[in-house]
């Protein structure tokens, strides 16, 4: 990929080669991505013809538009299906290191049916290390943030790559506004749905038709929190989800089930807690082991929503909301 720079007056113009396969995730649906490189760099314009792209405007930001421009190239060529929003998290990531986001961003986790799973974020980057350097790893943060998904990524790919012998999934069964009593059919019946993420997610990332051959043989396991107790789990990967709707007590009693040869992935919202009274052990755990080596807790925030642009936005007006709630509480 060459550049090759023009200047007319106080404007600068710079054409850059780009490679077919490249080009055709670069400009996206309807030119979104380029779109949006110009709305990063105001004052820039971005013209593609054939296989070049050109950027004209003042000099300070068709170097930035330049940069960028280079880093979504980049990670086109990686694989990755871009976005819009794909540009907005490079070009903070290139604020935040210096670097290219494609250094960061490139790796997938795991392919499966055609699909390949990355972290998307710099905080879902740090968060997947963590998870390969530490045997329990917190991970905390708003809806939309990849906390669950990231973690069963990880877990399927330690189970393929035969760094343990079984995944366990688990969530506390807690109503979210209803109840489970008024729920038809048995109490499996009435405890799936709260499971039924977990599924969903294991049928994205693995074959459907082995996933019930593998469920049988307890090679994968989901099952509700309370069917915890009482055990030693080794050699498996284990993720606790939903745990801002777990007790003091019920946090404690899953972390003491770790067994030798085992990686624990606890993850929540503790703006999200549906527990109808008392303490959430999400919440008070950090303050108990945050200096227990091995145990990482990992934050994540509205920048690492990887969802719709608008479930960000949402996740920062709540925010700010209960934010102006502590003021006013404080006064």
């Amino acid at each position: 990929m060459a550049a090759k720079p023009r200047a007319s007056g106080d404007s600068v113009s710079i054409t850059i080669d780009v490679d077919d396969v490249a080009m055709i995730r670069v400009l996206g649906v309807h030119d979104r991505v380029l779109n949006q490189v110009e709305a990063e760099c105001p004052g820039v314009v971005v013209v593609a013809r054939g296989n070049s792209i050109t950027v004209s405007g003042s000099e300070a930001e068709v170097d930035k538009a330049h940069a960028l421009i280079t880093d979504v190239v980049a990670l086109a060529r990686a694989g990755v299906d871009l976005a819009a929003a794909d540009v907005t998290r490079a070009s903070r990531i290139k604020a935040q290191t210096g670097k290219g986001a494609a250094s960061f961003l490139s790796e997938p986790i795991l392919s499966s049916k055609g699909k390949t799973i990355r972290p998307k974020t710099l905080g879902q980057k740090n968060y997947v290390e963590a998870i390969d350097c530490h045997t329990i790893v917190f991970g905390i943060g708003p809806a939309g943030t990849g906390k669950t998904y990231l973690a069963m990524a990880k877990a399927v790919q330690a189970l393929e790559r035969k760094e343990v012998d079984r995944i366990i999934l688990t969530r506390p069964a807690v109503e979210a506004g209803e109840r489970l009593g008024f729920l038809p059919g048995t109490l499996t019946d009435k405890i799936d749905p709260y499971l039924r993420p977990l599924f969903d997610a294991l049928h994205e990332m693995m074959d459907p038709e082995l996933v019930p051959k593998l469920l049988a043989s307890g090679t994968v396991e989901v099952a509700p929190l309370a069917y915890m107790r009482g055990r030693t789990l080794n050699s498996s990967f284990i993720i606790l989800d939903e745990a801002q709707n777990t007790s003091p007590e019920q946090m404690k009693m899953f972390l003491t089930r770790l067994g030798f040869g085992s990686t624990m992935v606890i993850t929540g919202d503790v703006t999200q807690v549906d527990l109808p009274g008392g303490a959430s052990g999400l919440k008070l755990v950090g303050g108990i082991l945050e200096d227990i080596d091995d145990i990482h807790f990992h934050y994540l925030s509205a920048h690492d929503v990887v969802r719709h642009s608008l479930v960000s936005e949402i996740v920062d007006a709540y925010a700010r909301f209960d934010a102006k709630g502590v003021k006013k509480g404080a006064r």
